[in-house]
């Protein structure tokens, strides 16, 4: 006789100690899911999905100091997530243009066990969550981004654009340059550029972000090669687009 699978282990995440207790019981109906964290904020999640690694997590979306979608760029993506919400027609668009599961609050039991199939059986497909299209689609339109989150392992830097001198593409990864620091986050260079504030903040090699406030001077490097010199001395190389492109910002 074969025994009974593991249950799947699931994380709360929810600023309301009420939700959080509500959500709890209800998931104590089902066996085959097994709490095994609850989570007070953003941060305590980040943390959690990194020591804990639960295959589920049940994460609200309207949080304090990191948001549920902030969260869910900084976690795993195969981690399954459940959004929680009060009723936000411009979340729930999102989730149903890229078939992601949501309750509303209140959770309604009935609701809560089919999405927790739906759940188990993206984890079964071991099916990753659609990070990218949900964090856009969750950004309001023309609000370029304020901050820039990188994960240190179960910790989070929170970093203001206005404090980032120049982004760097490496293989996957990108080095966010702060104060003499760097910073690496996996994410595409096109990604971020496209959510931050072009008048901020110029592609000037098909490696490198700009900070334009960081930018002293453009010196001739050799016949039709320049670089940039930032005020701290730093020189970053130029391309002939992102030479044009700083002409016209500037």
């Amino acid at each position: 006789m074969s025994e009974a699978p593991e249950p799947l282990k699931v994380a709360i995440v929810d600023d309301e100690e009420l939700a959080r207790r509500g959500l709890r019981r209800d998931l104590a109906a089902h066996p085959s899911f097994r709490v095994v964290a609850e989570c007070k904020d953003g941060f305590e999640a980040v943390r959690v999905a990194a020591e804990e690694k639960p295959d589920l997590m049940l994460l609200d979306i309207q949080m304090p100091r990191l948001d549920g979608f902030e969260v869910l760029g900084l976690i795993d993506p195969s981690i399954a997530v459940i959004f929680v919400t009060a009723h936000d027609e411009h979340a729930v668009k999102a989730f149903e243009v890229n078939a992601v599961d949501y309750l509303l609050k209140p959770v309604d039991p009935e609701r809560l066990r089919q999405a927790l199939e739906r759940a188990r059986e993206r984890i079964r497909r071991r099916e990753p969550m659609p990070v990218e299209a949900l964090t856009r689609a969750a950004r309001p339109s023309g609000v370029p981004l304020s901050r820039i989150l990188v994960r240190d392992g179960p910790k989070v830097h929170v970093l203001p654009v206005e404090g980032v001198d120049y982004i760097e593409a490496q293989d996957d990864y990108l080095a966010v340059h702060v104060a003499g620091k760097s910073h690496l986050k996996q994410q595409p260079i096109g990604e971020l550029e496209a959510a931050l504030d072009p008048a901020r903040f110029a592609r000037i090699h098909r490696s490198y972000l700009l900070n334009l406030d960081r930018l002293d001077r453009i010196e001739l490097y050799a016949k039709d090669s320049r670089i940039a010199i930032l005020k701290d001395g730093t020189r970053l190389p130029l391309s002939r687009a992102g030479h044009q492109r700083l002409k016209e910002l500037l």
